[in-house]
């Protein structure tokens, strides 16, 4: 499956260069790379599927000796996503502080309409600017914040003894097993769900966009969509990007401040004025890398939760192995919490 990743990942590159299609002979690298991925998860799952999951290996080194190998292994390899997050915030942080704000560079007035100048645009200048462009994002947190509630539930069933379980439901227990198996897969398949949500709005904000008829198109400012970052000409070859909000004739009926330089110097005529464009290639690089890994890691946990969910519905799970759901869930706990950083970094600030 190593082997696999690397393939697709070294042939995706090699198929798009600048947002074009560059060469479609990379294509097979890719397919290939994708078959390799799902031979490796078949023969994994069809080994998984046939254990009973009740005997957990444990470490005997220290300082993990005594402690189950999956849950070791589970925590080694968070703390490298944790690494590969950390270098996205970081370069985020360091480039949005290190270039100048693009409504900072139009208001300086040190730019030439029709000539091109490199400043930091960050995604939220689109996104918060209204509560319907904000609206996919804050139901994407809502989403994916009680999918860890589901997989909570999901282990808490699925621990429950025989016993305590039929109490609780007041059933037989010759019906505990059947009833059980469904109830962990209805959670399971509900986390499935919420995540499906979330990518689903992710890629309608990214690429669609959404209509506002009637009475939301005065509640959003006159416009009768929200368009997407896409159609905005949000991406990450924009080295010509152009905004209202940087056009002096939008500002006619918008008061530019006036203690801008820009203000001042279109009082003096000594700026012609016109629409600012701006090379915002390294704002929307950072934007798109970052929601795009995490959502990666979004469409991996919905590859495990199909799974986990087809296993469940066949009795898959239960108080003796339940804990293979708590070793999924601390990966999808990581998966929550990069997102509740991720959502005011980079569609609040």
């Amino acid at each position: 499956m190593s082997a696999g990743f690397a393939m697709f990942l070294y042939g995706f590159a090699n198929v798009f260069i600048g947002g074009e299609v560059a060469d479609l002979g990379a294509l097979s690298g890719v397919m290939l790379g994708l078959i390799i991925i799902t031979m490796g998860l078949l023969v994994w799952w069809r080994q998984d599927m046939s254990a009973d999951g009740i005997y957990e290996p444990k470490a005997t080194g220290a300082p993990f000796r005594n402690i189950d190998i999956r849950k070791v292994s589970m925590w080694i390899f968070l703390m490298s996503e944790m690494m590969v997050f950390t270098s996205l915030f970081s370069t985020y942080i360091r480039y949005r502080l290190g270039i100048q704000n693009c409504g900072e560079v139009f208001l300086s007035g040190e730019w030439v309409e029709g000539t091109s100048v490199v400043c930091f645009e960050p995604a939220a200048h689109l996104i918060a600017s209204s509560w319907f462009h904000l609206a996919p994002g804050a139901v994407n947190t809502f989403a994916l914040i009680i999918s860890s509630f589901t997989i909570v539930l999901a282990l808490k069933t699925a621990k429950m003894s025989d016993k305590k379980y039929a109490d609780k439901y007041e059933i037989d227990m010759e019906r505990v097993r059947t009833h059980r198996s469904r109830k962990v897969a209805m959670f399971l398949g509900s986390t499935l769900f919420l995540a499906t949500l979330f990518l689903t709005l992710k890629m309608i904000e990214w690429f669609i966009g959404f209509p506002t008829p009637g009475p939301l198109t005065d509640l959003n400012h006159g416009h009768s969509e929200i368009a997407s970052l896409y159609s905005e000409g949000y991406t990450i070859h924009a080295n010509s990007y152009q905004h209202y909000a940087y056009d002096t004739s939008y500002h006619d009926g918008h008061d530019i401040p006036h203690d801008s330089a820009l203000y001042s110097m279109m009082q003096a005529g000594t700026h012609p004025g016109g629409v600012m464009m701006a090379d915002i290639r390294v704002g929307a690089s950072t934007f798109f890398v970052t929601t795009g890994t995490h959502g990666v890691h979004v469409l991996a946990g919905m590859i495990g939760l199909a799974y986990m969910t087809l296993k469940a519905l066949r009795g898959g799970y239960g108080p003796s192995n339940a804990v293979s759901i708590e070793y999924f869930g601390l990966y999808w706990h990581f998966v929550d919490l990069v997102w509740v950083l991720v959502f005011p970094f980079f569609y609040l600030f």
